[in-house]
């Protein structure tokens, strides 16, 4: 481990700010994801700081989601985001290509009520019954995501009869002969509901980016989903350029 850093009195920075930076520098460079980082007796000695500002930085970092607490045992290295690019892709191919096991827990499975937003945008006329499918999706065994999605009911029959824990795009493509070739999507981000909190296994009120999508197959809106990932374990990547 690198040697250790006195935190400076006289610098424009606050003690606590300065030592939030040497603790990103071993969460990220020095440590590995479930190493356990100094106890706060010994970050006060090495660094000439009070409990105070120890816990005040340790605090900014799991905020961060760069380290966790574990009660009556101190704090460790969080697991590493994946960062995903933004692109038209089922789940299964975004984790795979990322070098990560996709796996899929079916939660629900049946026909139901579209909302407002559902019913406009998949275009559907008053009364027409939906599919409704949620699923827990996993990341190397770990829950990453909540799928809450929904399906025209008489434009895929039988769609309950499917094995919803394989890619649901290359059975609309290879089943239906509807290949998803493109979407529209909104992201936008928030604390977590208590039932979103459950069944990811996090406490309520945890960040989660929300994503609103509608996918098409040619002119068709296929597919109307909601995914609520975990802010702590998925990031998005995206490369801009003038147009």
């Amino acid at each position: 481990m690198a040697k250790t850093q006195q935190i400076s009195t006289k610098g424009m920075l606050p003690k606590h700010a300065q030592l939030r930076a040497i603790l990103v520098d071993m969460c990220t460079k020095q440590l590995s994801p479930g190493d356990a980082l100094p106890s706060e007796r010994q970050l006060c000695a090495d660094h000439g700081v009070s409990r105070v500002t120890v816990r005040e930085a340790i605090g900014q970092l799991v905020a961060e989601g760069l380290a966790v607490r574990v009660h009556g045992r101190g704090t460790f290295v969080a697991e590493r985001a994946y960062r995903s690019e933004l692109r038209l892709a089922s789940f299964h191919e975004d984790m795979r290509r990322l070098g990560l096991e996709p796996g899929t827990v079916v939660l629900s499975v049946g026909r139901d009520t579209p909302s407002p937003a559902t019913t406009a945008a998949l275009r559907l006329p008053e009364g027409r019954q939906t599919w409704h499918v949620r699923r827990l999706r996993l990341a190397n065994g770990t829950p990453i995501a909540v799928d809450d999605a929904w399906y025209d009911a008489e434009l895929l029959p039988d769609l309950d009869d499917v094995d919803f824990t394989a890619s649901v795009y290359e059975t609309l493509a290879t089943r239906y002969g509807r290949p998803v070739d493109r979407a529209e999507q909104t992201v936008g981000a928030g604390p977590a509901s208590p039932d979103i909190a459950t069944v990811l296994g996090v406490p309520k009120g945890t960040p989660v980016m929300a994503f609103d999508r509608i996918a098409y197959s040619d002119k068709q809106p296929i597919e109307h989903a909601y995914t609520w990932f975990r802010a702590d374990r998925y990031k998005l990547h995206m490369t801009l350029a003038h147009s």
